[in-house]
């Protein structure tokens, strides 16, 4: 049986860290589009993955693409075309697959909604940075992302 490698006092204190500013941030952003536009920080995330793709996405890439479980994906696509941003479509090739794509409200609000959230990013976390810790800090996330999708 493999020892359990306690964190240190510097360890615990990193993780800590890293764990409050992650959510402390993303509750700020999602406050400030819930506030202006009734619209949630993964709401927008998906709005935003589905501008840069004119004929939309899968579900399953959709999911994919924003760090979400398909249920959580297909729920969040659901508020969305309730309220007429997101369109669903059938896959020409795949009966049972679905495709959700931009609609031109949901492009017009997200015209309305990336200056606020580009601003909440600057503040919050760019501005808090040296170019040589924003680049440090990439490679650490890179480091974190390889590590977490290759042991799985």
């Amino acid at each position: 049986m493999k020892e359990t490698r306690w964190l240190s006092e510097s360890e615990q204190a990193s993780w800590l860290a890293f764990l409050r500013a992650n959510k402390l941030f993303n509750d700020r952003l999602d406050r400030d589009l819930q506030d202006q536009f009734h619209i949630s920080l993964p709401e927008y995330e998906v709005l935003a993955m589905l501008s840069a793709e004119p004929m939309g996405l899968r579900m399953a890439t959709l999911a994919e693409i924003t760090v979400s479980s398909k249920p959580r994906t297909t729920h969040c696509v659901d508020r969305l075309a309730k309220q007429g941003y997101v369109q669903r479509q059938n896959c020409p090739t795949d009966k049972r697959g679905l495709f959700a794509q931009l609609t031109p409200a949901g492009r017009a609000l997200l015209k309305k909604m990336a200056p606020i959230h580009v601003e909440g990013v600057h503040t919050h976390f760019i501005d808090q940075m040296t170019e040589t810790q924003r680049k440090t800090l990439t490679t650490v996330m890179r480091n974190i992302e390889t590590s977490v999708t290759t042991t799985d």
